[in-house]
């Protein structure tokens, strides 16, 4: 069988074409792995449910007795530690959740911000 001498270049360069196509791509086409569009699937998905029971975590602020002495804690307090003071008030726990919520305790005390 008698190859033509043009194949090696056509393979070599349909190659090269193959590899800057996926570069470019990924890189700026917006194309992604199914582990990445799941991470920012869910990444999305805690966003809106944080969003969701945001007036949630208000309601259990103003039902507290000791929203008053949270409240003046959250104000002494440095941000960095704001956000585990409303996660040991326990506001930012859901329904039938034994542990806090990190992006709850966020949109809580974003919200909670105007007051403080």
């Amino acid at each position: 069988m008698n190859i033509p001498e043009w194949t090696k270049p056509a393979l070599v360069g349909a190659g090269a074409g193959a590899i800057a196509l996926a570069v470019v791509g990924f890189n700026w086409g917006g194309w992604m792995t199914a582990t990445a569009a799941a991470k920012m699937s869910d990444k999305g998905s805690t966003a809106a449910v944080a969003t969701a029971l945001t007036p949630y975590c208000l309601e259990n602020a103003k039902d507290d007795p000791m929203a008053a002495s949270v409240m003046a804690e959250l104000k002494t307090a440095n941000s960095y530690k704001r956000r585990g003071i409303v996660e040991k008030a326990g506001w930012a726990t859901p329904l039938g959740e034994e542990k806090p919520d990190r992006a709850l305790a966020e949109n809580c005390l974003d919200a909670l911000n105007d007051s403080i």
